[in-house]
C-alpha cells in the first residue's frame, strides 16, 4: 500500500508549539484523504483554527490513490482517528467502506466528511450545507424561489439541504434527463416543489426567483455563463460554487448590477466550520478560516 503524507503545509513560524498530550489519553487525530491533494487548503485552515482554539489537536492530509482507499480507511480504525475529509476522487468509494452514511450522504450519492460515533465511522456530506448556512447569514431559505445552475454532485447536494429548509426549486441542466432525476428525487424525498429545465443557449432566469445558484463545472475564467439578458436583477442573491478564484465573473456582473453575492470560498469556509465544530465542539472564528485560506491561496 502506498500512502503518502504530504510535507509542507505546516503553520505558520508565528504559531505556538502546542504541547503533546502528556496523559493516557490519545491526541485526537483528523486526516485529510485524497488524491492528487496538491493545492488542498483544508489543513491550513483547520491548523490555523486549532491555534487559535488552543485546541490540543492535530489533522494531517494524505495522497491516497484509489486501490489503497480501503487499506487507509481501515488505518483511520485501528489508529483512532476521531474523522476525516475525503476528497476527489473518493468521495463515493469510501461509502461501502463506512458503517453507515447519514440522510444527507445517502441522498446526495457521496460522502465528503467522516465522524467517529463509538467504534463506527459514518459518513455525512457538508457540500451544500456550507451553501446554505452561507445563505442563511443573508435570507431564511424557506420558502425561497431558488434557481440551481447545473445537476452534478454540487448541484444535487445544495439541491438536498435546500429542499430540506423548505425552498422551492428549479434545476437547470443541459442534459435535462439529469435535472429531472434530481427534482424528482427532491419532491419525493423532501415533499418540496421542484421542476427542471433545459439549459439551451442562453438560459433568462426566471422573474420569481429569489436565488441563483451556479454549480456547474464551467471555467468562468475563460467562458462567459450563458444567461440571457436582465437575468441579474438587483434584488437577486448570486452564488457561485467555485472556490479559486472565488470571485467569478458571473459575481462580478452580480455585483455590479446591485445583487448580494456568496462566493464559494464562503461556501467551503462554511464546511470546514461545521466540521469542526461537530468533531470538537468548537466554534471556529469564520474570519480566521477566511484569512487562512485567502492566505493559502495567494489571493
Amino acid at each position: 500500500m502506498v500512502v503518502r503524507r504530504i510535507s509542507g503545509l505546516a503553520p505558520p513560524s508565528h504559531y505556538r508549539r502546542r504541547r503533546l498530550v502528556s496523559s493516557p489519553a490519545v491526541q485526537p487525530l483528523l486526516a485529510l484523504l485524497a488524491h492528487p491533494v496538491g493545492g488542498n487548503p483544508t489543513q491550513y485552515l483547520v491548523e490555523r483554527a486549532f491555534a487559535e482554539r488552543d485546541l490540543d489537536w492535530r489533522y494531517m492530509t494524505f495522497e491516497v490513490a484509489p486501490k489503497d482507499l480501503a487499506a487507509a480507511v481501515g488505518g483511520l480504525r485501528v489508529l483512532g482517528f476521531q474523522g476525516a475529509h475525503c476528497d476527489h476522487p473518493h468521495k463515493q468509494a469510501v461509502i461501502p467502506l463506512l458503517d453507515r452514511v447519514d440522510e444527507t450522504a445517502a441522498a446526495v450519492g457521496a460522502v465528503n466528511f467522516i465522524y467517529r460515533r463509538e467504534d463506527t465511522l459514518v459518513g455525512d456530506n457538508l457540500e451544500g450545507r456550507g451553501f446554505v448556512e452561507s445563505l442563511r447569514r443573508l435570507v431564511d431559505p424557506a420558502g425561497k424561489q431558488v434557481v440551481i445552475l447545473g445537476a452534478g454532485r454540487l448541484a444535487r447536494a445544495a439541491g438536498v439541504e435546500l429542499a430540506a429548509a423548505g425552498a422551492s426549486l428549479m434545476i437547470v441542466n443541459r442534459t435535462l434527463a439529469r435535472a429531472e432525476e434530481l427534482a424528482a428525487l427532491l419532491v419525493e424525498k423532501y415533499k418540496t416543489s421542484a421542476v427542471a429545465a433545459a439549459w439551451e443557449g442562453d438560459f433568462t432566469v426566471p422573474l420569481d426567483t429569489e436565488v441563483l445558484l451556479q454549480a456547474t463545472s464551467i471555467d468562468q475564467t475563460a467562458d462567459r455563463l450563458p444567461l440571457g439578458g436582465g437575468s441579474l436583477r438587483p434584488e437577486l442573491i448570486v452564488a457561485d460554487a467555485a472556490i479559486n478564484p472565488p470571485q467569478t465573473r458571473l459575481l462580478r456582473d452580480a455585483a455590479e448590477r446591485g445583487c448580494k453575492t456568496i462566493d464559494g470560498l464562503c461556501a467551503f469556509i462554511e464546511q470546514v466550520a461545521i466540521a469542526l465544530r461537530r468533531w470538537t465542539g468548537a466554534e471556529p472564528d469564520r474570519q480566521t478560516l477566511r484569512e487562512a485560506a485567502e492566505e493559502f491561496l495567494e489571493l
